[in-house]
């Protein structure tokens, strides 16, 4: 396959495979932030459907913070590798230090991106998570348990390109999986992207307010957007 341009037009090609969800007032789109909210944007306004963050934060190995033991998710999911952990021989208390830093850091962020307004209700509704790709899939994976804790009938996990066994394994988690591209080799999601630059916050909240106005604005009788 060819690489995407940026995610935006990573969002429009998901959007063509998320096609069975547009017009469905029971879906909801949830985003990962950051990157994620982009591709979800050019799905949410192609579908119809409202637009949120859902926020994850890595928990991440005391003095070597890039390698996780787990995550946490909107909704005060927590997901731990206890493999990891015991193997490590990390302390409790340094466990809980972790998840307390990233619990204040999630809140934060979700003040950040949503100024204010109330987090979507997922109760009964088809949640349909998003991020721009998947590689091992653990922050994909405390996203769901989160989901899952605030009520969601069913679980969609999309994504514009994934390593093809990340999506399999996925698949036996959730109701549904949808990989736009499984290429192999996968080796990386950036190296799918000619534009793979870092999502601002700025960003963010400009995407999650222009995909409020747009839902609002349908619901006065403009059309969902369509092509690619």
């Amino acid at each position: 396959m060819g690489r995407y341009q940026d995610r935006r037009h990573a969002g429009r090609v998901l959007a063509e495979a998320l096609r069975k969800y547009a017009g469905r007032r029971d879906v909801v789109v949830l985003a990962l932030p950051r990157g994620g909210v982009p591709v979800a944007y050019e799905v949410a306004t192609r579908l119809g459907a409202p637009l949120d963050v859902f926020v994850v934060r890595k928990l991440g190995v005391p003095g070597h913070e890039e390698y996780a033991m787990g995550a946490i998710a909107s909704g005060g999911a927590i997901v731990l590798d206890r493999a990891a952990i015991q193997g490590l021989g990390i302390p409790l208390s340094a466990v809980e230090a972790a998840i307390a830093r990233e619990q204040a850091e999630l809140a934060r962020r979700e003040e950040l991106y949503r100024g204010g307004r109330p987090p979507l209700d997922v109760t009964g509704k088809v949640a349909i998570l998003i991020d721009d790709g998947l590689a091992t899939g653990s922050t994909m994976r405390a996203a769901v348990a989160g989901l899952r804790e605030r009520g969601a009938r069913s679980i969609v996990v999309a994504v514009p390109i994934a390593s093809p066994e990340t999506c399999q394994e996925l698949a036996g988690e959730v109701d549904e999986v949808v990989c736009a591209a499984t290429p192999e080799p996968f080796i990386a999601v950036g190296l799918w992207y000619e534009n793979f630059e870092q999502t601002s916050d700025d960003e963010v909240r400009q995407l999650l307010e222009a995909a409020e106005r747009e839902l609002g604005e349908r619901g006065q009788g403009a059309t969902p957007a369509q092509g690619p």
